[in-house]
């Protein structure tokens, strides 16, 4: 990416949700274009991220150094209108620090 970052992320594993949409593609496209080997992408099919157990035992499995999360549920500017809280709650309900997800000892 930048030369004047202090890390690569060439070589690291990457892990994109939403690889599909309009941000995942693009953030896809500028890391292989930036010579990144090892991006992982998984359909909602593959691995569906409301469910909690399966996101655990994703992360514990793969173990991705960097994770872009561009997954998101399309309503458009009417149900964001009408339904603005629930965008949050989603979220927040499986947000994890990097130790809770790699399931470290502090």
């Amino acid at each position: 990416m930048n030369s004047s970052n202090n890390f690569s992320l060439t070589k690291s594993k990457i892990y994109v949700a939403g690889h599909r949409g309009l941000a995942g593609s693009a953030i896809v496209r500028r890391l292989q274009r930036d010579g990144c080997q090892s991006i992982i992408t998984m359909t909602r099919g593959e691995l569906d991220l409301r469910d909690q157990g399966a996101v655990d035992i994703f992360f514990r499995d793969v173990r991705p150094d960097y994770v872009f999360l561009a997954a998101a549920k399309v309503g458009g500017i009417l149900a964001n209108n009408i339904y603005p809280e629930i965008s949050f709650r989603r979220i927040s309900r499986y947000s994890k620090t990097p130790s809770e997800l790699h399931g470290d000892q502090e």
